[in-house]
């Protein structure tokens, strides 16, 4: 006699059926960064290449200790915490040390990601825990002590330190913001191209549209929620007369498109994803303008993390009621 008993799977939300899997979705992801990080080692040097190379093998380490420690399989293969790791190294200065990028990465899959139970239960992005670890631990090397880029496409790399755009406009104003973006292809060039000091996966514009450009033709990510990030930033920097230089500048597009559009951690309902976009947009623009860091995109989202649920439950869709049945 054959064994017809029903098993029932539970897990969390959101709950969408698509032809791609999880494994497929973040091997893309980490393809569609690649051009970025390798520009990001080009611009900077091999130090970036250490922190991304640290900061992956934290991330891939601590997964598979801790699904072992659990008794399940590992299920490194699905390229979730290689993309963990790379985003969060993408997001810190080159010349952070390598062992911290690692400790980033461990902090990034332990308290972000697998105490919560593993992919798809986690409330916070975890590549941008892991920052913010890294920020609250080694402030100094987070802020402070960027590296210069290369000046223009064949100029060799100058081993010396600065400021990013963001933190001069702040302290120093427009001028001072413009000189420190100093290149043979002009002010708006260098800031798209990524001839200027930032993260190591910033600072090249076009590359990180390239990227998304991918993830939006796979139907990985829509644009609702990066559009609305862009439009939220613009909206709360507008009275500074610089929106566009605030766009352009620091990590919104990394964090718009890579990091909001995070399946886990942000709204799934259209109408939800808007307000969330939005809501990352403007505290982005407040923390810019009055808070005290320079940059202002990692707390913002972490922040709308927190408000993704409640938001899926006040923009939930109307189901269609059919005549005559019971309500």
């Amino acid at each position: 006699m054959s064994d017809t008993t029903q098993q029932f799977v539970l897990s969390p939300g959101p709950h969408l059926h698509t032809e791609e899997s999880t494994s497929k979705i973040m091997w893309w992801v980490n393809g569609s960064l690649a051009p970025a990080a390798l520009w990001g080692v080009f611009v900077f040097g091999l130090g970036a290449l250490a922190v991304i190379v640290a900061a992956i093998a934290g991330s891939v380490l601590t997964e598979y200790a801790a699904q072992r420690v659990m008794g399940r399989r590992p299920t490194l293969g699905d390229g979730s915490a290689v993309c963990t790791g790379l985003l969060m190294a993408l997001t810190v200065s080159p010349n952070l040390i390598w062992w911290q990028a690692f400790l980033g990465g461990v902090f990034a899959i332990a308290l972000g990601k697998m105490i919560f139970g593993g992919l798809g239960f986690n409330l916070f992005n975890p590549a941008l825990l892991g920052r913010a670890f890294l920020m609250a631990t080694f402030p100094l090397q987070m802020t402070s002590g960027w590296a210069a880029p290369r000046p223009w496409f064949g100029a060799p790399l100058d081993a010396v330190t600065t400021a990013t755009p963001l933190a001069v406009l702040k302290e120093q104003g427009l001028e001072a913001a413009i000189r420190l973006v100093q290149s043979p292809v002009g002010l708006w060039n260098a800031l798209a191209l990524g001839f200027r000091p930032g993260s190591i996966g910033e600072v090249s514009l076009v590359l990180i549209a390239l990227g998304a450009g991918i993830l939006l033709a796979r139907r990985i990510i829509t644009l609702a929620i990066p559009l609305s990030v862009i439009a939220g930033l613009l909206l709360s920097t507008l009275h500074t007369g610089l929106p566009v230089l605030h766009l352009m500048s620091g990590g919104l597009w990394l964090g718009a498109f890579y990091m909001a559009t995070d399946y886990v951690t942000s709204p799934s309902v259209t109408r939800a994803q808007i307000v969330f976009g939005l809501m990352i947009g403007v505290l982005t623009g407040i923390i810019r303008v009055y808070g005290g860091y320079p940059e202002g995109i990692c707390y913002a989202i972490l922040i709308a993390n927190s408000m993704a649920p409640a938001l899926d439950l006040w923009f939930k869709p109307k189901r269609a009621a059919i005549a005559g049945s019971p309500s």
